[in-house]
Formats: C-alpha cells, structure tokens, sequence
C-alpha cells in the first residue's frame, strides 16, 4: 500500500464551527462548503438535520451523508461525477450515501480551477484520493479511542466501521464528532487499485436527473431578479476598429435602456494568456429583453476605421513578451499564398538527429507530401453568455468558464476592485473545446453592468460567436521520407508552420524511430486571434503524420499497422535521441489492441480501412475507421478506438467521451472550414458553416481501454486528433485519392497512379 503525506496541518485540514451537532467537518484545499441542492432526489435518505458550513471541507453528517464538492468546472467531460468518485472510493462510502454539488471560484481554497488539456484528473488525482484516505483514518481513529480497541483491528466498509472481536459498529456519522476533534495524521495509507470498489466502477452522472428535467445548469439558464439584456458590437473583420457610433436612434426603440462604449482591456495593460481578443473597443446595448437588444443592434450606426501596428505586452504564466499585432485585412487566398511561400524557406530547426540531408541524397526511395487546413470555429452549442452585478460594494459574476482562475485577475485589474471582493458562480458549460478558457465575455459583462449600473445578463448571437475570433489556427506541414534498398525508413523530415503559430511537435513519433530526423518549423504574424482548439495543434499534426506514414508504409510494400510497430520496436530496443516525449510500449499498445479488436485483416465486405495512432495529453490513442461508398460520397461506418489513458475512473462516462471526441473529429475532418475576405470571416452561422449530422455520424463506435494501473492522464483530447488521419487513409482505400487538405469533403484530389 502507497503511503502519502498529509502535508496539510490540523488548523487547514479541520475547521470547527459547530461540532454540537455530530457532524465531521474535513477541509482540504480542492473541496468548498455548499449546502446541498436536490438533494432529496440524489439520495433515499433522509438529511441531516444540520450541515456544517465551511470554505473548503468534505461535509459529513450525522446521518452519515456525504457532500462533495467536484472543483473544475464541468462541461460534459464528466469531472462533477468523477473527482468525488475518487474521494469516495478512498473515504470508503457507499455511493449513494455522496451529494455532489459544483464549487464556485475560489482560488484560495481550490487552486488551479481550470479545465482544459484533459489535465484535470491528472492534476488532482493524488490531492482526492488524499483528502478521502485522510478522512477516513480520523474516523477509524475515533472509533478506536471510543471503543478502546486497536485501530489496526477496525475494518471499513460502505460507511461503516467495524471491529469483529468486540462486535461493536458504527456508521461514519457516529463518530464524526470524535473524529473532528483528532490531529489530522502525518501520512495516510492510499488503497491499492486491486482495492478500489468505486473507481473503475460506471456511475451515471449526478447531473443526469437535472439534465432530463430541465433544470436551470447553464450559464444561459442563469436568472436574476431585475436583470437586464445586453449585447455587444465587435468591428465585422479582423483589422479594423470602433471609429465613432450614433446611439441616439435605437434609444428611443422599444426596451431599450442605453447604449454606450466600453473597452475590455486598457492601453498597456500586460495581459494574461488567456486576455486573447481582438476586439477590445466595443459597443455595448442594454434592454429589458433579448428580442429588443436584438433589434436595435441591427439598427445601430457605427463607423469602423483600419487598425494600424501595435503591440501589447502578456504574462504567459510568468514570461513576459511582447505581441505583435499587424495592421491589414487578411484573406484565405493571401493565406495559402504566403504559407507555400514560407515552406519554400529556410526554416528553425527544432531538433536533428543524424544526417538527414546527406541520406536524403542517396535514398532508394524518396517520398514528399505537403497537407494544409483552415481555420475552425470551436461553435459550441451554447454561444458565449455571462451574468455580472457590479457595486460598490463587489462584484457577482456567474455563467460557464473553463479557466475562472486566469479570467479572475483581469475582472479584477479591470474593474479597479480587489479580488476578494469578486465572486464567480461556475455554471455548467454546453460545450468548451477550449474556447471557454478565453473568459473575455466575463469581463465584457461586468464593464456593462458597471456602466449601466444594473445587474445584466450578456448573450452572444450564434454570429457574434462565431465572428469575434479565437480560432482554430490555419497550418501547413511538410514531410519527407527516405527508404533504403530494403525498404527500411532511414530519414525523416517535417516542417511545419501556420497563421499565427507552428503546430510542430518535435520530439514525438516518429522522432526516437529514425537514425536521420529533421524537424523545422516557422509562424506567419495575423491580426486573427487564435486560441486552444480540441487537442491544440494535435488536431492537426497527428492527422497529417499519419496520412503520411500510411504513404510511406504503402511505398515500403508494408501493413499500416506492421510498419508503425516496426519503428515503435526500434524507438524501444534503440532509440535515437534523448528527448522523446512518447513511451512506445504504450503506443504500440494501442495499435495492437485496436488491431485485434477490430479484426484488421478482415474487412467487411465493400469497407474500406484506415488506421491512425498518436500519442497528446500523456496519453495514447489509435483508431481503426471504416468507410463505405454511398455513391460518391464516403459514409463512415464503424470506428474502433483503443486508448491507454491510466486507470480508468468511470469507464461508460469515459467511453463516451471518447465517442463524442471521435464524431467531433469525423465532423471537422469532413466539413470544417472557416475562411476570410478582406479580414471579414465568410461564415458567420451553421447555413454556412457545417456541423457534422447525425446521419453523417459514425453508425457504430467501440471504445477499449488498455488496462493498467498507471496513474490517469489525459482522455478528453487524445482521441479526438488520430481521427483525421484514420479517417483520410480509410477514405483513400475506398476512393484511390489521398487527401491533403482539409475539409475532406470539398477537397478534390486526383486518383493516386
């Protein structure tokens, strides 16, 4: 059994408030106090008759009902299920004993409330299992010292402690009082995963009744007594700015209150980060309903003018730099242009093993392809929306975000108000994909209600969503392959940039597998703001990579599958190279695991198969894509998916997760496409933009997990990117076309040979 420190002290880990009436009080740094809401539909149970209200605790009464609080924010990844699963699997409660409920923001008590890179369990799967264990020693503890016996000799199950030779047993709400009045202990003892009877184990979310039932969860459900409506106005294309606006006309339209400038972010201002946004001098309207915001919105007189060059300065989590920020307004086909013309050059190099150039030179074979995609729109189902009620007194603030901790400081710094004087309420979120990170709707929200010094509800049209930036970046990646004579890999080179960043990852596979490694890459400046996407630049790199070895495995005579296990063998046995940031045990395990479920030698007949693996996220996926022909059109049929992503916390909330990622990756490798014209973004709503439909889904996805007991990585990102590539080689087996743009749909390539 694993022995961990505490490292917390009894003042931090038990707060004492009202033990009069039998309840233990835990507090530990990611857990917050709340009283519990529906409870009387969670549990059969009847309720304490008095809860414990702290800042940071796990809440047990003295019925012996439990209240954990999930600290990251939720948004269908299922984290408010599966953090307190890990705290209740190791504080030995029965399940249906736990009341789950979603903290607020709260740095001091939670830390780093953020969710994104598919880092949340990772990141807090210790500190959970700690407070749990801590949790129930103090209890096994105070039964000991009650009943005078050995704690060695007291068992625990279910909530209930027991001691066999005395007969004696108590519920946990028994000894809670006793327990609060222990030293929380140096070190408590983790269970062995052998041991875990909650985790591992498929609970529905706790979410799921209010779900079905409509009950207000989502930042646009959120109501407040006397709330107003408002909307802003962003300038129609990248390279421009608010020159002047006329209010006077919609003044005077039906619900209007008032219309008036703010500016999210101040002239020399260090940014965070996330602060991305390239608009910053808006228009903002105020109503009493959405329907007339909406209205007078269309009819506002507004004058942009051309922004010229500047530059801002941002922390990027304590490096300072300084941003560039172009003037100008920026096309698709100057896009491309300049991106052919930048793969032409001369470019960074990233890292170098060998002497590719010289084997380059006198290869038997020689393979070179170049791929390309545009920028995306993340389009989440709910658009961009946010509550703030600004006083003198502070600031209420609630709706959905993925990164309150790095949204928090900038509401802050931007109202002029102490931070302990602003209070985040975190909603559920209907959809991220990494775009709730970028939080400046919150402060967009809370500069409104301060001018219009009324609480206001601020909501994004599917338009203003999709037009107002933080993209998925454009990319273009180069690649070239060297076989010998025997039809073995020996140089491999990639170069690979994009409008505004490079997505190269230098030190992954095939990086480790090859004696002679090039890896290049360079960025081309846009006023366009981007941000994290699904997997970010993964979603890219790993489809591209792997369409890329299929063409090499094919020009080598060799299985997809045989030839990337051959490389992993080698990047095992001798790899090349010291920084690989991949385990190619681990990843070949995936690939052997999806080629044996998927029967990969035998394909049904008229299916066409491709294959993909990539490792992000610290962790490992691969997928086996089956295609067939409606005529001229690929229809996906079936997609099986192997992942290696630790120990498996709620394995059907897992799988569906993965599920979603795979349709997710079907969908933008097929139809997503976001282009621009003279700055302006050419779609603006889904009559433009496509989303994958349900008939153009995958008719069956299987979803198997590598089983291990490695601690957990990441899953919400690592099986959306082997998709593109998967599905790009599966459709060239039903078509003879390889494509090497994205959206596959609109791409047109010629017949191979």
């Amino acid at each position: 059994m694993a022995k961990i420190k505490t490292q917390m002290g009894r003042r931090a880990f038990i707060r004492n408030t009202s033990l009069a009436s039998g309840g233990l009080v835990l507090g530990f740094s990611m857990l917050n106090s709340c009283k519990p809401k529906d409870a009387e539909k969670m549990v059969a149970r009847e309720m304490p008759d008095e809860w414990f209200e702290i800042n940071a605790y796990l809440r047990i009464g003295d019925n012996g009902l439990v209240t954990i609080m999930s600290p990251n924010p939720e948004f269908g990844q299922g984290v408010i299920t599966s953090m307190p699963m890990i705290v209740a699997d190791e504080l030995d409660v029965d399940w249906q004993d736990v009341l789950v409920e979603q903290a607020n923001f709260d740095q001091e008590d939670y830390g780093w409330q953020f969710t994104g890179g598919s880092q949340g369990i990772r990141r807090r799967w210790e500190g959970l299992r700690m407070a749990g264990a801590t949790a129930k020693q103090m209890l096994i503890v105070a039964a000991a010292e009650t009943w005078q016996v050995p704690a060695s000799e007291i068992t625990v199950s279910g909530g209930v402690l027991s001691h066999t030779a005395s007969d004696k047993s108590a519920g946990y709400g028994e000894m809670a009082a006793a327990a609060a009045k222990l030293e929380v202990p140096e070190e408590v003892t983790l269970k062995e995963v052998k041991d875990f009877i909650i985790i591992g184990t498929s609970k529905k979310s706790v979410e799921n009744h209010k779900i079905v039932t409509g009950k207000p969860l989502f930042g646009l459900d959120y109501q407040f007594d006397g709330a107003l409506v408002a909307m802003v106005v962003h300038p129609p294309a990248f390279g421009l700015q608010l020159k002047s606006f006329d209010g006077s006309q919609i003044k005077s339209m039906p619900g209007i209150v008032d219309v008036f400038n703010i500016k999210t972010l101040e002239d020399g201002f260090t940014r965070g980060y996330f602060d991305t946004n390239a608009f910053t001098d808006l228009v903002a309207i105020v109503g009493k309903t959405t329907w007339e915001v909406m209205n007078a919105k269309k009819q506002l007189n507004v004058d942009w003018e051309p922004i010229a060059d500047s530059k801002f300065k941002m922390d990027r989590f304590g490096t300072e730099m300084e941003v560039d920020v172009p003037s100008g307004l920026e096309s698709t086909d100057d896009h491309y242009a300049q991106m052919n013309e930048m793969a032409e050059r001369s470019s960074t190099t990233t890292r170098k093993d060998g002497n590719p150039e010289e084997v380059f030179k006198t290869a038997a074979k020689t393979i070179e392809r170049s791929y390309s995609c545009p920028f995306l729109a993340h389009n989440c189902m709910e658009p961009m929306n946010f509550f703030a009620h600004v006083t003198d007194e502070g600031a209420k603030l609630a709706g959905p975000l993925q990164a309150p901790v790095l949204t928090a400081p900038t509401v802050a710094a931007r109202l002029g108000m102490p931070a302990e004087k602003i209070d985040i309420e975190l909603t559920r979120m209907g959809g991220g994909f990494g775009r709730r990170a970028y939080g400046h709707y919150a402060v967009e929200a809370a500069l409104i209600s301060r001018e219009a010094n009324a609480p206001v509800k601020l909501v994004y049209t599917r338009e203003d969503d999709m037009t107002c930036g933080i993209y998925r970046p454009s990319y273009r990646a180069d690649y070239k392959a060297a076989l010998d004579g025997n039809n073995n890999l020996v140089a491999f080179h990639v170069k690979a940039g994009g409008i505004p960043e490079t997505p190269l990852f230098a030190n992954r596979f095939p990086a480790g597998a090859v004696d002679n490694y090039l890896a290049q890459q360079w960025e081309i400046n846009s006023n366009i703001t981007i941000g994290a996407f699904r997997a970010p630049r993964s979603n890219f790199m790993a489809g591209v990579e792997q369409a890329f070895l299929d063409e090499v495995a094919e020009a080598a005579g060799k299985d997809p599958i045989e030839f990337r296990l051959e490389l992993l063998q080698r990047a095992k046995d001798n790899p090349v190279g010291e920084e690989n940031e991949y385990d190619p045990e681990r990843l070949a395990g995936v690939l052997k695991l999806v080629r044996e479920k998927s029967n990969w030698p035998q394909a049904p007949s008229g299916t066409h198969r491709g294959v993909s693996a990539y490792f992000c996220h610290n962790s490992y996926a691969a997928h086996v894509v089956d295609v067939t022909m409606d005529g001229n059109t690929p229809k996906v049929e079936k997609v099986v998916c192997a992942i290696d992503c630790g120990i498996v916390i709620n394995p059907d909330a897992a799988a569906n997760m993965a599920e979603g990622a795979i349709v997710d990756g079907v969908g933008n490798a097929m139809y997503g496409n976001l282009s621009f014209t003279d700055g302006k973004p050419d779609q603006n709503n889904f009559d433009r933009y496509k989303i994958i439909r349900h008939s153009e889904a995958p008719k069956n996805i299987e979803i198997h997990f590598v089983q291990n007991e490695i601690d957990p990585t990441g899953l919400g990102e690592p099986p959306f990117p082997p998709v593109f590539g998967a599905l790009a080689n599966a459709i060239y087996k039903a078509t003879g076309r390889r494509h090497y743009h994205q959206p596959f749909a609109t791409d047109k390539p010629p017949l191979v040979g």
